[in-house]
């Protein structure tokens, strides 16, 4: 929309570099042209404002397809007015001179227009056209078929617009109907999930299968280790024992062998003693045999005191010494006298 400004009973219009402004005055064109800027009169001017820019037109509308199925189909058409002067004469373009409002609807008309012209198209393909096929390669015909359809429609062109673009966004089905399309595709997808599930289990029980085999293998192996263990420990005792055995026998046999050497040493030994001692108590009683008695009566009493506990005085009687010196073989004093 442009802008209008109003000073001392004048206005002034300023539009945009994508507005084509068309200024009639008494029926005369005055100004003409996009981005145009001027001033005029309220009361003498025919103002036209033509948009001259690219426009998206979203567009939606229900179709039947060959199996009649109802779709909805969303596209969107690019176009521009290329021909403002043919537009602003086919279409009501005009804006008010004091406020620079269209006074009527121009762009919806185009919109109308092109719709309908687009959904002409669009039913005639869709109409032969079953479901299925429509859902998988429907975008693509439809899209070509209306922008076929819209080059060639001879209104457009006679009302200076020009159409850059057509994109059909999607065909959808009744929310019933794509439900039941999806529902195969699910039990597919689910089976395939419910497979792979089975076969991960499958994996993990042949998994768990080998470990189980695997740990059963290491305690056979273990135990029959440990047998050879006990085999071997049982061998190493009984060697051991045999060992032990042959090296007591040893030690006996050598202890017997120097317990006889011993016996006979001190028998031997014993026997040199004893004809030792013989020669000796022979030699003693020859000895005596030869001594005079009384020697030996001194020899018996010198070892008798020998033997006695020390006395530090001892008092003899006179009879006591008399009976002595008998003994010993000489007078007493009784006898001196």
């Amino acid at each position: 929309m442009a802008d209008i400004t109003k000073r001392f009973g004048w206005r002034h219009l300023r539009s945009a570099p994508t507005a084509h402004i068309r200024h009639h005055k008494r029926g005369r064109l005055t100004h003409d042209g996009p981005g145009a800027s001027f001033w005029y009169r309220s009361l003498t001017a025919a103002l036209s404002e033509v948009p001259v820019d690219d426009r998206e037109l979203a567009m939606a509308f229900h179709a039947r397809t060959a199996d009649f199925q109802d779709v909805t189909v969303q596209a969107t058409v690019t176009y521009r007015i290329s021909a403002p002067a043919e537009a602003a004469a086919r279409l009501d373009f005009s804006v008010d001179p004091d406020t620079g409002v269209w006074r009527g609807s121009p762009l919806e008309q185009i919109a109308t227009l092109l719709t309908g012209t687009a959904q002409q198209h669009t039913l005639d393909v869709l109409a032969r056209t079953p479901l299925a096929v429509a859902l998988a390669d429907g975008v693509g015909a439809v899209r070509e078929r209306v922008a076929a359809g819209l080059a060639a429609e001879s209104r457009l062109p006679a009302t200076g617009i020009d159409v850059v673009a057509v994109r059909v966004v999607a065909i959808r089905p009744e929310a019933e109907v794509e439900r039941a399309l999806r529902t195969p595709a699910r039990e597919q997808i689910q089976q395939e999930a419910d497979r792979a599930t089975y076969e991960r289990r499958a994996v993990a029980v042949e998994r768990e299968r080998t470990i189980a085999e695997n740990e059963l293998a290491s305690q056979i192996e273990l135990a029959r280790r440990e047998e050879q263990l006990v085999e071997q420990r049982g061998t190493n005792t009984r060697r051991e024992a045999e060992e032990h055995a042959a090296a007591d026998g040893v030690r006996a046999e050598t202890e017997a062998l120097r317990t006889v050497r011993l016996a006979r040493a001190e028998a031997e030994a014993a026997r040199e003693v004893g004809a030792a001692r013989a020669e000796s108590q022979a030699a003693w009683l020859r000895v005596h045999a030869e001594v005079d008695p009384s020697t030996l009566h001194a020899l018996a009493a010198t070892r008798l005191a020998e033997n006695l506990p020390r006395i530090d005085s001892l008092t003899v009687s006179p009879d006591v010494l008399t009976g002595l010196l008998t003994t010993l073989g000489r007078p007493g004093p009784r006898e001196q006298a």
